[in-house]
C-alpha cells in the first residue's frame, strides 16, 4: 500500500492507495497523532509534500515513516513543467498530477479553492503552462476586516440578490459573487486557448462553489492525494 501524506497549512491529510486506486483518507490537527494512527498499517512506499514545515521538522515528527519522497521542485515529475519560477506551492504540482493521471491527454484547468484560489493549465495531458492565483474565499473577507476600520467579520454564505441593502449581504455579494465571475472569466480565457477544455475544482470551498458555476465542471476533492500518489509512482518506475 502506498502512502501520501499532505501537510497544509492548518491540517495534514494522508490517503492510502493501492496502485492508482485511493482507498481511504484521514485528516488530523497535529503530526504527532499520524505515528500511532501507522503503527499497524503495511506500508511499501511513501510520499510527503508540505506548503508550510520544513521537511526536517516533519521527519522528526513522523517516527514511522521509513525512506519517503519528499516532494520538491527537483523531483522528476510525469509532464513537462513550463513553470519558471521555483517557489511554486508544491500543492500546486500535486494537483496538476492529479488530473495529468486522470485526464492523460486533453487540456485541462484545475482550479484550487482554498486559502488562495489558484488555476493551473496542462495542455494535452502533457505541457504544465502555469497558471494564476488569487485570494480565497476567506482570505477575502478577513482583508476586508482586517484592514478597514468598521467592516466586520463574516462567514460565507449564499446569497441570491447581487444587489444588496446592507453591509454584511453586500460583503457577501462582493466575494460570493466576485469569485463566481473571476472563475467564469479565467475559464472562458483558457477555452479560447486550449479547446476543448475540462475544468476540474478542488480544494475546501469546492463545495461551496460547486453548485455556483454554471460552465461544465467536475469536483475532486481528493485530487491533490491522488496527483502525490502519481507522483510516486512516477518515481518507482524511473
Amino acid at each position: 500500500m502506498n502512502l501520501a501524506i499532505d501537510v497544509g497549512n492548518t491540517k495534514t491529510k494522508i490517503g492510502f492507495f493501492r496502485e492508482d486506486r485511493l482507498e481511504s483518507t484521514k485528516t488530523f490537527e497535529s503530526l504527532s497523532e499520524i505515528n500511532q494512527f501507522l503503527e499497524s498499517k503495511e506500508i511499501n512506499s511513501v510520499i510527503i509534500s508540505s506548503v508550510k514545515l520544513q521537511y526536517e521538522d516533519i521527519l522528526n515528527k513522523l517516527t514511522t515513516i521509513q525512506n519517503p519522497i519528499l516532494l520538491s521542485n527537483k523531483t522528476p515529475l510525469p509532464f513537462k513543467n513550463q513553470y519558471k519560477s521555483e517557489t511554486i506551492g508544491l500543492d500546486r504540482i500535486a494537483a496538476v498530477a492529479g488530473v495529468q493521471a486522470l485526464y492523460p491527454e486533453e487540456n485541462t484547468l484545475v482550479i484550487d479553492l482554498g486559502t488562495c484560489i489558484t488555476y493551473e493549465v496542462l495542455e494535452k495531458g502533457i505541457i504544465y503552462h502555469g497558471g494564476a492565483i488569487s485570494p480565497g474565499l476567506h482570505l477575502r473577507f478577513k482583508s476586508m476586516h482586517n484592514f478597514t476600520a468598521r467592516l466586520p467579520l463574516i462567514e460565507p454564505e449564499t446569497i441570491t440578490n447581487v444587489i444588496a441593502d446592507n453591509t454584511k449581504d453586500a460583503m457577501q455579494s462582493g466575494v460570493v459573487f466576485g469569485i463566481q465571475a473571476e472563475i467564469a472569466a479565467y475559464i472562458q480565457e483558457v477555452e479560447s486557448k486550449f479547446s476543448p477544455l475540462k475544468t476540474i475544482i478542488t480544494g475546501g470551498d469546492a463545495k461551496f462553489f460547486e453548485s455556483k458555476i454554471k460552465e461544465p465542471i467536475f469536483a475532486i476533492p481528493e485530487l491533490v492525494l491522488m496527483g502525490l500518489n502519481a507522483i510516486l509512482r512516477y518515481n518507482a518506475s524511473l
